[in-house]
């Protein structure tokens, strides 16, 4: 699956798709525009080749649609130990809405629900929460880090 970062700026999303398709050195060149377009006022996000959008520094969670990610409050690490992820996104969406979205598309990209917005899978925890106000919109943030 090949994965490009789309940019609301085409010039930026053209040449990242050019570098893209490079190959490994264009997959590192491509992190580097990332950062550099990725600025307060330009959208970015991580999707697949058919459109598909996931949340940053994952190709295993979905990012729904009416959800616009905030890529300056995330965090990627990825070590021997296994990866964390943190990620942030906002969206006007009710949270039962959101929350069913994630009950039913996770499982099948094989996340086993193990509790209310808790997921496991191959050694990972991802868990969803909303830590916004009520007269915010809705705040996602996701987190995975290495499972017990």
């Amino acid at each position: 699956m090949r994965h490009v970062f789309l940019h609301s700026k085409g010039l930026i999303g053209t040449l990242l798709v050019l570098v893209l398709a490079a190959g490994p050195i264009g997959a590192s060149l491509s992190r580097a525009a990332d950062t550099a377009a990725n600025r307060p006022n330009g959208a970015v996000h991580h999707a697949t080749a058919d459109g598909a959008a996931f949340v940053r520094g994952t190709e295993d969670v979905p990012l729904m649609a009416g959800l616009r990610e905030v890529p300056e409050r995330g965090v990627v690490f990825e070590s021997p130990g296994g990866r964390i992820v943190e990620a942030w996104a906002v969206g006007y969406l009710p949270p039962d809405t959101v929350r069913q979205f994630y009950r039913d598309s996770l499982p099948q990209l094989g996340w086993q629900v193990s509790g209310d917005l808790i997921f496991r899978r191959e050694g990972e925890v991802l868990t969803l929460d909303f830590p916004a106000g009520p007269d915010s919109p809705l705040t996602v943030r996701f987190r995975i880090a290495p499972g017990r």
